[in-house]
């Protein structure tokens, strides 16, 4: 729901054109900029406004189909939608913002040129928009630097699906029953919807591969879980946390709650409980944290690092200053408790960021901006093939209900029209043909066999090696 507010932006000078800079290309930044090109559109034509993104990709990612982009379900370009071609009336530049200075109104870009020139780039705007979304939230954990894999990225999703089956494929070769068993042994730390969703969609992928290989089985495997907290999955309530819990034992994963990871080094997975893993693996999704960027600018920010913002995603204090999704700290006006602010996930950023382009139409035009008032309706999250849980509306589900509306929601929120079909082609042609477990890891160093021919490395340098 959006009230109005009585609230009003001071309009920009009519006989300038506007310059409005978005930082970050994620959900708010993409769903910000489709909204600005449509209510800005005669402004556009007319020269009378300017949209400039700036993003470190061209593409922006859809992050829950992340853990399906892994096990194969569906293609990793299917999983993020081109910038440049949904963005077609904005200048986009694929770069990184270094520090803002707002009051000069001025932002220091590095591009992809800077690496070559040595030089940044001076953007100077009447409008920003902050959303750089948020980074993966590390500890200072022996070898975690050095082992560690991430799970943000569309390219960590490919990675560790490589990864997996190259460790199978190592097993398989090898009657060494150390290294055997570190490369199929698997630590997932986090138990949030990346790290539960990651894991159970690789361990049904791994078990399914194992059918073709002669001596693995998928009983030789470990699947480790590796959660601080008493539960997993907070967002789907208590109950629900508790069936995930029962329903990944019961797939013989190895599920630890209330315990912390406290070592990787020498490739050897340290628990808080005492126990001690020897892996190859260890994927980290303990959390994330707002972006560096937000440190580098002169704008308010509240104690965990956040943009500090009113319900009408101005930045609080600050004109001509906007931030949504994970960088701002939205406060909840349909909470109950006071001082309440809105969760840092995709529901609130992708409505936060429609009503964000909403908000700037308004300013430009001396308009009331509105409030953001959304009430939380819910969390779904896939546990595998048709497997998951739900809790949507006050109502529970489990299985295959819960895993049918966790990719019913989602296909319904990803956005273009041409992603859905893409997407719904390839789950229909999945459910008619055989997986996928081919490792193609060597596209990680595409020049190695080049360079290798050539003499730049010496013999036995690994290919795909992970």
């Amino acid at each position: 729901m959006v009230t109005a507010a009585t609230h009003r932006a001071t309009p920009p000078d009519p006989r300038k054109r506007v310059r409005i800079l978005i930082v970050g290309g994620g959900y708010v930044g993409l769903y910000t900029a489709l909204r600005l090109q449509r209510r800005l559109k005669a402004e556009l034509k007319r020269g009378a406004a300017e949209i400039v993104v700036v993003s470190t990709d061209p593409y922006m990612t859809y992050q829950p189909f992340l853990p399906e982009a892994a096990s194969g379900a569906i293609s990793p370009r299917h999983v993020v939608v081109p910038l440049r071609r949904v963005l077609n009336r904005c200048r986009l530049i694929i770069g990184e913002a270094t520090s803002i200075d707002h009051a000069r109104r001025t932002a220091t870009v590095s591009t992809l040129a800077s690496e070559e020139t040595g030089r940044t780039e001076q953007l100077t705007y009447d409008e920003l928009v902050l959303a750089p979304g948020s980074v993966s939230r590390t500890l200072p954990i022996p070898g975690l630097a050095d082992h560690g894999i991430g799970f943000k990225t569309v390219e960590e999703a490919i990675g560790l699906r490589n990864h997996v089956i190259e460790q199978m494929d190592i097993a398989s070769s090898t009657r060494d029953p150390a290294i055997r068993d570190a490369a199929l042994t698997f630590v997932f730390v986090g138990g949030g919807f990346a790290g539960v969703e990651a894991l159970g969609e690789l361990e049904d992928m791994a078990r399914y591969a194992a059918r073709y290989y002669h001596n693995v089985k998928p009983g030789d495997m470990r699947w480790i879980l590796v959660e601080a907290t008493d539960r997993i999955l907070p967002e789907v309530g208590e109950e629900m946390g508790r069936y995930a819990v029962t329903e990944l034992r019961r797939r013989n994963i190895d599920v630890r709650l209330e315990t912390r990871l406290e070592s990787c080094a020498d490739r050897v997975a340290v628990l808080s409980d005492g126990a001690r893993f020897p892996t190859r693996t260890v994927v980290w999704t303990a959390g994330v944290k707002p972006h560096p960027i937000l440190a580098a600018t002169d704008l308010p920010l509240n104690g965990r690092g956040r943009l500090k913002c009113t319900p009408q995603l101005t930045v609080d204090g600050v004109t001509h200053a906007w931030a949504a999704g994970d960088a701002a700290a939205v406060p909840d006006v349909t909470a109950e408790e006071p001082g309440r602010q809105t969760a840092p996930n995709a529901q609130h950023a992708v409505r936060q960021g429609r009503l964000l382009g909403d908000n700037i139409a308004h300013a430009l035009r001396g308009e009331p901006l509105e409030t953001y008032a959304h009430k939380y309706v819910g969390s779904v999250a896939s546990l595998g093939l048709h497997k998951g849980v739900a809790h949507v509306y006050g109502r529970k589900l489990k299985g295959y209900a819960a895993w049918f509306m966790h990719r019913t929601y989602h296909l319904s929120r990803v956005p273009t029209f041409n992603r859905k079909v893409r997407v719904m082609a390839e789950w229909t042609l999945a459910g008619l043909f055989k997986r996928e477990i081919v490792s193609l890891g060597s596209l990680e160093h595409p020049r190695a066999e080049f360079e290798l021919a050539a003499g730049g490395k010496p013999p036995g340098h690994p290919k795909g090696s992970s």
